[in-house]
């Protein structure tokens, strides 16, 4: 069984908001901004460019598997498992507000894994295990 229309819709939404997300902070990872070198310092150490410049590859790799609709759940796990690592992070760490941004990084973090949690919910037929399991439970009933 294929999405429907509306779940097409909302996966597309949640999809461009969870890529846009992870997108822009591309920028800071891959420029060095202090921010970002802050962040990376506090978690590695003297590996923070090493640390910022992978999961910037990561997540750029994250976003351009978002936007091809073959690949969107793949997008979306490997999202969830690089924004898990983050927020964990915020919570061990780094603490929720950093470098007085309010929260905002953290609040980001939120948004993208719910949204690709939702992504993987909504696209769970798609996902080559899950799929066959779920065709098969329903050849059965």
């Amino acid at each position: 069984m294929s999405l429907s229309r509306t779940q097409k819709i909302v996966s597309w939404v949640l999809q461009l908001t969870v890529a846009a997300i992870l997108f822009q902070t591309l920028f800071f990872k891959f420029t060095g901004a202090e921010e970002s070198k802050y962040i990376f310092s506090t978690l590695l150490g003297d590996s923070e460019a090493v640390g910022r410049i992978g999961s910037g590859v990561v997540e750029l790799i994250a976003v351009a598997l978002l936007l091809y609709p073959r690949t969107a759940w793949l997008g979306a796990l490997v999202a969830l498992g690089t924004i898990s690592g983050a927020i964990f992070s915020h919570l061990t760490k780094l603490g929720i507000v950093v470098k007085d941004d309010g929260g905002l990084l953290f609040a980001l973090a939120l948004v993208v894994f719910a949204g690709s949690a939702a992504i993987l919910l909504l696209r769970r037929r798609e996902i080559p295990v899950v799929g066959r399991a779920l065709r098969s439970q329903e050849a059965s009933s």
